[in-house]
């Protein structure tokens, strides 16, 4: 019977013993963790890889415990590689089920309204939370600019593939959307449209009001004289001169310069957002024809030559008070005249006008190499889709 006794004895101290153990874990378990603040982590592997890594970022204080509990859940298999935040005093239980649950850290990627498809390949390229390589550059107005929300390791290309997919339902949203009077034939000139609004104004409210100005010269005949087409005609996908544009450039011949060519150009000068697709498809109901720059960030709108030649006089005066005698004219944009060039007026009415969307002076280098230079970093090479003109015998 004493040996018997005995082995009872020892089962039931062994039971309590379990018994203990297993309370005491699960209050661990469930007990705050070490970290003092939220902390991002990349875990990869299987259980006892991921405790480690757990440990040695200072997520947990328990990795065999950590184990014990992924197989007791049946959660061993379920966890999944990738970058996870983790809450300050975290428990064991909730890093857990953070892992298991698959929901990685999303970062925001943020590609501005404007730039050109090369431009956007580029910002891609040289952001470390992507991986791989970009098949090719999209063709210009097939991306939708936005901030979008990414895992760390995501690959290039399948945001690229994202931006498309918005896009396209984006402009058949605003397609089906558009005034009925827009002398606008097909989704394809939409975008073209709405690339020139996003070039010419960085202004969320003047968007529709600057698309009106180029809706209403469309319906007159009028040439649409937008300085952003020229720069797109001489350098491409490029983006940027670097520099004011030559008066020998304004009338310099290229398929996209529309103060040369009558109409749309044949195709985007960029990737818009959905505000200028939307203020391209609904412009604002006026008869304006001209617009120059206020002096507040924003422009002067008029309906007549010599309403715009007052707004230009005006310009030139707040110009005169900011800038030395002689400044360069701002990167990009032809400096304003009264006068302008031929082509601004309705189709049979005598020619003189002034530009659409001319603006003066604003005083810093984007010159190649400078920190404003859209393509400074950039280490590798892309053939873009566009055939640009030869530059090489531009002279002032």
């Amino acid at each position: 019977m004493s040996a018997l006794s005995a082995f009872f004895t020892f089962i039931m101290i062994a039971v309590l013993a379990f018994g203990a153990a297993v309370y005491l874990g699960q209050r661990q378990f469930d007990a705050p963790g070490p970290l003092a603040e939220d902390k991002a982590v990349v875990v990869r592997g299987g259980g006892q890889t991921v405790a480690e890594t757990l440990r040695r970022e200072g997520v947990i204080d328990y990795p065999l415990l950590f184990v014990l509990g992924l197989y007791a859940t049946g959660k061993n298999d379920e966890l999944k590689a990738g970058e996870y935040l983790f809450r300050r005093e975290a428990s064991l239980r909730e890093v857990m089920d953070i892992i298991a649950s698959g929901r990685t850290l999303l970062h925001p990627i943020t590609l501005p309204e404007g730039l050109t498809s090369e431009q956007i390949v580029a910002r891609l390229m040289e952001n470390d939370l992507l991986t791989g390589q970009i098949a090719e550059v999209p063709a210009e107005g097939t991306l939708l600019p936005e901030t979008y929300k990414v895992a760390r390791g995501t690959p290039r290309q399948v945001l690229v593939d994202r931006m498309k997919a918005d896009h396209k339902r984006m402009v058949q949203e605003v397609w089906a959307n558009r005034d009925p009077d827009l002398p606008l034939k097909s989704p394809e000139e939409l975008i073209v449209l709405a690339s020139i609004v996003e070039k010419e104004t960085g202004v969320a409210d003047e968007r529709p009001r600057v698309a009106a100005v180029f809706v209403n010269r469309l319906r007159k005949g009028m040439k649409l004289q937008s300085d952003p087409t020229i720069v797109y005609g001489l350098v491409g996908g490029k983006g940027t001169l670097g520099r004011g544009i030559r008066r020998s450039e304004i009338n310099q011949a290229t398929p996209y310069n529309t103060y040369v060519i009558p109409g749309l150009p044949p195709g985007p000068i960029a990737n818009p957002g959905r505000d200028a697709l939307q203020a391209a498809a609904r412009p604002s109901n006026t008869n304006d024809l001209y617009f120059v720059a206020d002096g507040s960030g924003g422009h002067a709108f008029s309906e007549t030559l010599d309403q715009h030649n007052r707004n230009v006089r005006q310009w030139r005066r707040i110009e005169a008070e900011r800038a030395p005698t002689g400044t360069a004219p701002e990167v990009d944009r032809v400096d304003p005249d009264e006068e302008g060039a031929e082509g601004a007026k309705p189709a049979g009415e005598p020619q003189r006008q002034g530009a659409a969307g001319s603006r003066g002076p604003k005083i810093y280098d984007a010159s190649e190499g400078t920190p404003k230079d859209p393509l400074r970093n950039k280490t590798f090479d892309l053939t873009s889709p566009k055939v640009v003109p030869d530059v090489s015998t531009l002279t002032d």
